[in-house]
Parts: C-alpha cells; sequence; structure tokens
C-alpha cells in the first residue's frame, strides 16, 4: 500500500503580479503539484540553478503524503512506508541526511466475529502463499483474484485437504483474501486486477517507517529545509493556489502561460504537471489549452485509480500489541450487521502506527472506502469501537477513543484518490504509463508540458519512491534539452 504534510515553508521572496502575454517569462519552469514528484523536480532543477515557481492547491506539501501531528507523535493520514530499500530514492535521502528509519514488524494476529482467535500460524501461510503467486502470473492474463483463488485451492488440496472440504472457511477465507489484495491494490476487488502488470519491488525490506520523524521529513529534505536548512532562493513556493488552465504555445518563441483560480497567472518556458490522475480524469478536457492528444485523454480514463480511507483512534493507554490485526467474518454474524453498516464487513486490516503511541488505524478500499470517507464522524468512531470490541473485547475491556483523524482521498477535489493500479484492460494498453508520461511538445520538438506523478512510472507506480523517480526523470529531461 502506498506502496503510500505538514512542513516549515520558506518564505516566498519576489512578488509577480499577473503577467501580461508581452512580458518575458517570470520563470523557467512551473511545478503544478507539489507532493513527492512536484517536491523532486522542484529540488533537481533549483539545485541546478533553474528559476522555479510551484504552485499547490492544498494548503500544505506533500500531496497524497500527509504527516499529522497527533497525541505523543505523528501518523501517516496518506502513504505510510518506505517500500523497499535498494536503489530507492526515498530510502537513499533518509540515510544520507541522518535520518533513521524502522523495519515495521507486519505480522498480525488473527480474530474472528465471534471473538474468537483465528488460527495465525496455517492463515499467515495462506495469505504468504496467496501474496506469493503474483510473482508468477499465467501466460494469458486473467483477473488476479481468479488466478489467486486456482493456485490457493491447488495448494491447500495438497496441504489442507480438511479446510478446502469446509465450504463456509473457504469462502470467508477468500473475502478476507479479497479484502488484503484490494488494501495493497486501493481496488474495489480482487478480480478488477489483472495478473499482468509490470509493477517491480524494490529489493531489501519493504515496510520501513520514518516513524516520529514522519514522511513530511522527505519534503523537508528534498526542499533544503530540513534541519533549519534555508531552502532554494531561486524557488517559490505558493499554496492555495489552483490551476484551471494550462496554455501551451506551438511557437517555440512564446511562453507558456498557466492561470489560477484567484485570477493571478503566471509564465515560464515550460510546466511539469504532477497531479493526481483521478484530478486528470475530471479535468483533463479544461485543464490543457489546446486539448491533450486523443490518445493520452484514452490512457487517463482507461488507467484505474483506486482508493484507500484510514480510520485513526487513539486511545489514552494501550491495551494492544504491537501487531498488525486481521478481522475474519464468520458468515453466521455477518446476519447481526445491517446493511447500512455493511461497511464494516470490509476492513482490510488494522494496524498500529509508529509514530504515536496507542493508536490502532483500520483501513478500507475501494468504493466502501470512499463512503466511509462521507459517513458522519460519530458514526463511524462509535461503528468502529461496536466492530473492534466484537472481534477483540471478548476477555478484555476496550477503553473508548479520545481522538480520531480520517483520511479523505476521494472527496478531495485536488487528489481524487489515493494510487494508481493495473485493472483488467492493462494488457490491451502496454504502454499506458509512458503514453501518460509522454511531454507536450511546440513545433521545434520542445518539451513545454511534461508529466510527473506514480501514475506516469511504468514499474514503481503506486509508491512514493516511484513518484519521486518520475519527478527527477521530466526535470532531467528539461535540464538534458538545455544542454543540447
Amino acid at each position: 500500500m502506498l506502496r503510500w504534510c505538514a512542513i516549515v515553508l520558506l518564505v516566498c521572496t519576489g512578488a509577480f503580479g499577473n503577467p501580461t502575454p508581452e512580458m518575458p517569462a517570470a520563470y523557467d519552469t512551473i511545478i503544478i503539484g507539489m507532493g513527492a514528484a512536484g517536491c523532486t523536480a522542484a529540488s533537481t532543477l533549483s539545485k541546478a540553478g533553474k528559476k522555479v515557481l510551484a504552485l499547490e492547491a492544498m494548503d500544505r506539501i506533500g500531496g497524497r503524503v500527509n504527516t499529522v501531528p497527533f497525541g505523543d507523535g505523528v501518523v501517516e493520514v496518506g502513504a505510510e512506508w518506505i517500500h523497499g530499500t535498494e536503489q530507492s530514492r526515498v530510502y537513499n535521502l533518509a540515510i544520507q541526511n541522518n535520518v533513521s528509519v524502522l523495519p515495521q514488524d507486519i505480522d498480525f494476529e488473527v480474530y474472528r466475529s465471534d471473538g474468537s482467535i483465528g488460527d495465525k500460524k496455517v492463515l499467515n501461510e495462506l495469505l504468504t502463499f496467496s501474496l506469493s503467486v503474483i510473482d508468477d502470473p499465467p501466460e494469458t492474463p486473467e483477473p488476479l483474484g481468479q488466478f489467486i483463488t486456482r493456485r490457493l485451492k491447488d495448494y491447500m488440496k495438497e496441504k489442507y485437504p480438511a479446510l478446502l472440504a469446509d465450504q463456509d472457511f473457504i469462502d470467508n477465507l477468500l473475502e478476507f483474501l479479497d479484502l488484503v489484495i484490494d488494501n495493497y491494490e486501493s481496488s474495489n476487488s480482487w478480480n478488477e486486477v489483472s495478473t499482468e502488470s509490470k509493477y517491480t519491488e524494490l529489493g531489501g525490506y519493504q515496510h520501513m517507517s520514518w516513524h516520529r520523524h514522519g514522511y513530511k521529513t522527505l519534503f523537508e529534505i528534498l526542499l533544503n529545509t530540513y534541519n533549519n536548512g534555508p531552502g532554494y532562493p531561486n524557488l517559490d513556493i505558493k499554496l492555495k493556489k489552483e490551476v484551471t488552465q494550462i496554455a501551451w504555445p506551438q511557437d517555440p518563441t512564446q511562453d507558456v502561460v498557466v492561470y489560477c483560480k484567484d485570477g493571478s497567472s503566471y509564465r515560464a518556458k515550460n510546466v511539469i504537471v504532477t497531479v493526481s490522475l483521478g484530478v486528470l480524469k475530471e479535468r483533463d478536457t479544461s485543464l490543457f489549452v489546446p486539448s491533450l492528444p486523443t490518445e493520452k485523454v484514452h490512457i487517463i480514463h482507461n488507467v484505474s485509480i483506486g482508493v484507500i480511507c484510514k480510520v485513526i483512534l487513539r486511545f489514552e493507554s494501550k491495551w494492544f500489541s504491537n501487531m498488525n490485526f486481521l478481522y475474519l467474518w464468520r458468515d453466521v454474524d455477518k446476519k447481526d450487521v445491517s446493511p447500512e453498516d455493511d461497511w464494516l464487513l470490509n476492513i482490510g486490516e488494522v494496524s498500529s502506527p509508529m509514530g504515536c503511541s496507542n493508536t490502532l488505524t483500520l483501513w478500507f478500499s475501494g468504493e466502501i472506502a470512499k463512503r466511509v470517507e462521507t459517513l458522519p464522524e460519530d458514526v463511524v468512531k462509535r461503528k468502529a469501537m461496536e466492530l473492534i470490541r466484537r472481534f477483540m473485547g471478548k476477555n478484555r475491556t476496550i477503553p473508548e477513543p479520545i481522538a480520531m483523524l480520517r483520511s479523505s482521498w476521494y472527496s478531495n477535489p485536488y487528489t481524487r484518490g489515493s494510487y494508481t493500479y493495473d485493472n483488467l484492460s492493462t494488457p490491451q494498453y502496454p504502454h499506458a504509463r509512458a503514453t501518460l508520461a509522454e511531454p507536450l511538445v511546440d513545433s521545434s520538438g520542445a518539451p513545454r508540458v511534461l508529466f510527473a506523478g506514480e501514475a506516469t512510472d511504468n514499474t514503481h507506480f503506486s509508491t512514493v519512491h516511484g513518484a519521486t523517480d518520475t519527478g527527477f526523470r521530466e526535470a532531467n529531461r528539461l535540464l538534458t534539452k538545455a544542454k543540447l
């Protein structure tokens, strides 16, 4: 899972008004969106001496990373971990700046809906097997859930024939595995995900936590503000600047002009667009003048972006172990859940964040995540506690939480989702992400509008390190072009 910021900002120097078309470009490059891709591009260009303007629609830096102070520490409302330590730009930046990142044990305990404890050893084995077969896809692409189910049943036929004969157990197990996969992919169903994917894990530990430093530290490092760093004098950052139009010229002598909702406009030689795929889906027809090429528009609307919703609860004291928890519903207990509360049947996992004491995070994905974002806060808190007590309260008294946070990545008009995944149409569009990444060029072939963000990375999409790599890629596209 993302495979998933509050930050002290520079005071922007230099006041540029609303340039007229006759004015020379105020900037070399304008970057739209200051998430992982945008901040990496801004850092790379600024270090190379370019004058850069960064426009961010939200009131903070970080994009789909959002470190929030909570209790005695911090929690990650968005991306949580560094996924992999080998050849990771994100991990290397932490180490180079002497920031300790810690491996988080993602071992789990299993609870059933009658309050009993599930067979952790067997379920862990079956889950590990199910995840491992993803790396051995069939020659002919098929829905991922269908493939895992077939391989898992073959495995259980040999090793657990008695369990395989228990249809209730199998049904509950497959529902549970579906939720786990959805939590990884941000999908609505594991059968919406294709077995054909170019996604590649980095080597090394897959769940490195920024713990009490918070993921915000990455952005402080990138923007040269970590440990009271001075930032970059040639980088202007403007928050709450929603871009409404990017006018890009075919004439090599003209500038790109970026128009904002507040009436301001800015000029530059080129623009790097790092907004999420969800935003592109919603605004692709209005955002670009001239319009995007038909092929790019087609890909924007065929690649999928999913949703993860986190419900983060903090307690006065710790009543649980430092584990992840998986909830396995029994069919008979599902009848106790009313139709309006069926979202409670779709919890992917419960984890314990490392950045804050006495805290649990409940994870939801897909359409259920969208729904949980919109429910009244008191309902979410009350029903979440009913769920936790049903599964974990059999032999203990569980206190009420003293605070709650909830993510809203789909409701947020500046994200419209969490991260992308490979859907069933992926085999028909093997070069989709490369097409997303193709820049818009003028009549001389010079790139004027460039695209970065996790969705544009062919092998590391859905991750922060993938997003940073794309920001570096597009910045260097400009720097290399400038040297020619």
